[in-house]
């Protein structure tokens, strides 16, 4: 049975028990607590938390999941995968344990031709709580599983919460036995390798206390009502059901292993060992770990594209990165010299776009975000390449056969390059790597970063006092018609508590049955204005977000009267507000139709900034917009203001809006009824939610300010509108004025005569500087007649000519260090460029065999000129900021020398 099968049969099962389908969400939710969606009931929380009244008392989905925690260990096992799909079915104070269990036995049991899964009911092995008497008794008779295949387990295993106070209670398990190849007899109990869980029925029922996430935490009582929440690994039974060992070998991963094989021309499998599901696998070979790496992050950041995520340093977009880097790095190591990640997510889209249709529509983004990444990898392996080299070199030159941990750490974390390749690399350079060493440095990265994210982890914002806004439904916009409208205070919101009335300096949220205030969303930021009630009190809104994409959360300042919840009042925007604010959003309509125009349909929007006479528009491309497609997209979009076009706005369903051309915003999820915005019909048409001008002319002239990255594929655009284009462009040309003035030249000839200028400049730099070179040179020579002995040990030092920077410093130290590189000899330079100081100290062999290190003595004097520094045993370089401690630390150096010798190390 295909993997869309059982998902489809799934959904059919719990339809026709009268659940409400809930489409999948985003895989990014607003949840201070999650990088990704990691569970099918995430989007379900505010039901299970009390946070709002569910719509529905029965629902069932297929979430799509994503759990980045075991990364490194994808491919090593074949338990471990990034990405999955969680068919759930939830009650809200409806069913319980029996009709539960039920449904899910009914599925997993019932034949094939009668919609279920056709699973031997002889195979199932169900699981219960400790002392959840009430579920074994369903399971052994309502159900008829004789009780030695019924097996209890404690709270770690069989009792569920989120990990913090909240909704909890005990849960059922149901296990599949693979058989005796594949381990021990005795249930779950014994061996889960045999026993894989396929479902998790959750009955929740009560309420926990803070403590640990698995065990250590009180029971409070009951909930107001008991709930249930069940998970189905769909990957899991496609496994069963297909006859396969792993999820590695079903239909929608084992497509990717082939395309994966012929382009690299290695085999999957090939004396490969024992790869059955959780072990470890000792005996797989390097190969079918690169394999399975390449299906598994493939897909996951395929999803990841599809719900708008796009490489990045930090957060979402460093995992996403991560994942794209790392199968670049299996295929390069499986010998594909040439770029891949095309053709592999073309594979991928073809293979889950059946369940998910919009990574076919979105299939070009797709590919140009994943092929970007490749290519910008690629150079980083090329200079992660020349950096192993000089690693490599220098463990050679002393006289060493392994690159130390700290030179492997620095290659993988400081430029990407990863640790397998560095092993290749060392392997085939006839050296080895320093892996303990690495590791540990790796492990204290992990326990800071796994610190950081404890530290940012705060619980569950706490959403009930808002609970009866959410339940009435939304607030009523009337911004697109109005910027006055007549409304009543529903509530008020101060310092995280529900309050009746508010007087002057109060700071509160305030909650309207309607406003015609816009709401921060989709770019556009929030209107400002103002609230005012008939007996006089005057509010200040400052801004507007939207809670649940519902509620309207007005965040004001009572500057007169008093305003009482209840009360009628007059809503009203900021007029001059809001004109700017439309000029910049629909003025962002115009740059991405210029780009699209001028890049192609893989220009697609990344994100966006508008706000009164400016706008910003991130977009996803490769390479930087040259000077004349800056120029384009100015020319085109202007164009578009003179042409006067009629903005038409209107509502619609959504396939019938992507079946006319609207452009979406990849990874919003959008509901089935849509705003499409249209202007000048074909030239620009998007599913938008904001506020426009009426005519392309009201937007004013567009001026683009600026152009640059923002991330590894996704380019910004800047640009004023309007009276600020004007104001801009005002400048500009006073700017050019007083050029052409100082220069005594007419404005045209102004950018050749700053261009003879600055050639000229950089030829008088160039000749100071060989004039700074010969006086630093000149220096060199007296230091050595200067130098002094100390202990047998020759003490080349002193401070060179002002100007000298860090590059050049060494270089000199290095000069001087070749001069006597026959004696026992020190070498330690000081300079002052502008406001730093820099300093290098240079040891010869002969030093070096008396326990003369130039990294020793760096961190012995940089504290002396307020700086840092350190470095190897032959060359260690610093610099500082206090040059009235040069001295000091020229005779600083001078001691450490003689303590060596004497076998001290006195500190000053």
């Amino acid at each position: 049975m295909q993997t869309h099968d059982i998902r489809k049969r799934f959904l059919d099962h719990f339809i026709r028990a009268g659940h409400t389908e809930v489409p999948s969400a985003s895989l990014i939710l607003d949840d201070p607590n999650l990088l990704f969606v990691n569970a099918g009931m995430v989007p379900f929380k505010p039901y299970f938390l009390g946070d709002q009244t569910p719509p529905y008392q029965r629902a069932t989905s297929v979430q799509k999941c994503v759990r980045t925690l075991d990364i490194d260990e994808v491919g090593i096992t074949t338990r471990h995968n990034t990405f999955f799909q969680m068919a759930g079915n939830f009650s809200f104070g409806d069913y319980f344990k029996r009709e539960a269990i039920e449904f899910a036995w009914s599925l997993l049991t019932d034949p094939v031709e009668e919609g279920g899964y056709g699973i031997d009911p002889e195979k199932l092995w169900p699981t219960v709580y400790l002392d959840d008497d009430e579920a074994e008794t369903i399971w052994r008779d309502v159900i008829g599983v004789p009780a030695e295949r019924i097996q209890r387990r404690g709270m770690k295993d069989n009792y569920w919460s989120m990990g913090v106070p909240g909704p909890c209670g005990p849960c059922s398990e149901i296990f599949y036995d693979r058989g005796p190849e594949y381990g021990i007899e005795g249930g779950p109990e014994a061996d889960e390798d045999r026993y894989i869980e396929i479902w998790n029925l959750v009955f929740m029922q009560n309420e926990r206390g803070a403590g640990g996430a698995k065990e250590d935490y009180e029971i409070l009582g009951p909930l107001p009502k008991k709930n249930i929440d069940t998970g189905m690994g769909i990957e899991r039974v496609a496994c069963i059901l297909q006859g396969v060992d792993n999820v590695y070998e079903t239909d929608l991963l084992k497509p990717v292993i082939d395309l994966a094989s012929e382009l690299s021309g290695r085999a999957y499998g090939a004396g490969s060992g024992d790869v059955r599901p959780a072990r470890s696998a000792p005996g797989a070979g390097d190969d079918d770990v690169r394999f399975r790496v390449i299906a598994d992050h493939s897909r996951t950041a395929v999803m990841l594209i599809g719900d708008g995520v796009v490489p990045g340093n930090d957060g979402r977009g460093y995992v996403l990165r991560r994942l794209l880097r790392r199968v670049v790095r299996s295929m390069r190591l499986l010998g594909a010299d040439q770029p891949t990640m095309g053709a592999i997510v073309e594979r991928v889209i073809e293979l889950m776009s059946p369940s998910y249709p919009e990574l076919a529509e979105q299939r070009d983004h797709i590919r140009s975000v994943a092929v970007a990444e490749e290519t910008s990898f690629a150079k980083t392996l090329a200079s992660g390449s020349k950096l192993f080299a000089d690693a490599a070199a220098g463990t050679k030159k002393a006289g060493g056969t392994r690159i130390s941990g700290d030179d492997a750490f620095a290659l993988h974390d400081t430029y990407g390059f990863p640790i397998d390749l560095t092993l290749e690399m060392a392997a085939e350079a006839g050296l080895e790597v320093d892996r303990d060493g690495f590791a540990e440095l790796m492990a204290e990265q992990r326990s800071r970063a796994k610190a950081d994210a404890t530290a940012r982890k705060s619980g569950h914002a706490d959403l009930s006092v808002y609970r009866d806004f959410l339940d009435r439904g939304p607030t009523e916009f009337t911004g697109f018609d109005e910027l006055v409208s007549q409304a009543r205070v529903l509530g008020m919101i101060a310092g995280g508590e529900r309050v009746r009335s508010a007087t002057p300096g109060t700071e509160l949220e305030v909650i309207l049955d309607r406003s015609p205030l816009y709401a921060e969303s989709g770019g556009q930021l929030a209107d400002t204005g103002a609230i005012t009630t008939a007996t006089g009190a005057r509010l200040r809104v400052k801004d507007v977000q939207k809670l649940n994409k519902r509620v309207w959360l007005h965040k004001v300042v009572v500057e007169e009267g008093e305003v009482v919840e209840g009360d009628e009042v007059l809503a009203s925007v900021d007029a001059g507000w809001r004109h700017g604010a439309t000029q910049g959003h629909s003025g962002t309509h115009l740059v991405h139709a210029a780009l699209r125009q001028i890049l192609g349909p893989t220009a697609t929007q990344a994100g966006s900034l508008n706000r009164p006479g400016y706008l910003r528009f991130d977009f996803h491309a490769a390479a930087p917009l040259s000077e004349s497609q800056r120029a384009e997209i100015e020319q085109i979009s202007n164009e578009a203001v003179e042409a006067n076009y009629r903005v038409n706005t209107f509502e619609t369903d959504l396939a019938k809006a992507k079946q006319m051309g609207a452009l979406a915003l990849f990874g919003e999820n959008y509901g089935d009824q849509v705003r499409v915005v249209e202007i000048g019909g074909p030239f620009s048409m998007e599913l938008c939610g904001g506020t426009h001008v009426e005519s392309s002319a009201q937007i004013g002239p567009v001026t683009v300010i600026g152009e640059g990255s923002v991330g590894s594929g996704v380019r910004r655009v800047e640009a004023y509108v309007g009276m600020d284009s004007l104001r801009y462009l005002s400048k500009e040309r006073a700017l050019m004025a007083g050029l052409a003035s100082s220069l005594k030249v007419p404005s045209e000839q102004v950018p050749d005569r700053v261009e003879q200028l600055v050639t000229r400049l950089r030829e008088a730099e160039k000749a100071l500087d060989a004039v700074r070179a010969e006086q630093a040179r000149a220096a060199v020579v007296g230091l050595i007649d200067d130098a002094e002995t100390v202990e047998g040990t020759l003490v080349v030092a002193g401070r060179i000519a002002d100007g000298v920077d860090a590059n050049g410093l060494r270089g000199l130290a290095t000069e001087l260090r070749g001069k006597v590189a026959d004696r026992d000899a020190v070498v330690a330079l000081f300079s002052v460029d502008g406001e730093k100081v820099p300093f290098v100290v240079a040891t010869t062999d002969a030093a070096r065999d008396r326990g003369l290190k130039a990294g020793d003595l760096v961190r012995e004097v940089a504290p002396l000129v307020s700086g840092r520094g350190g470095g190897k045993p032959d060359l260690a370089q610093g610099s500082g900021s206090d040059a009235g401690g040069i001295d000091a630390a020229l005779r600083r150096v001078r001691e450490v020398v003689g303590d060596r010798h004497h076998g001290s190390a006195r500190r000053p």
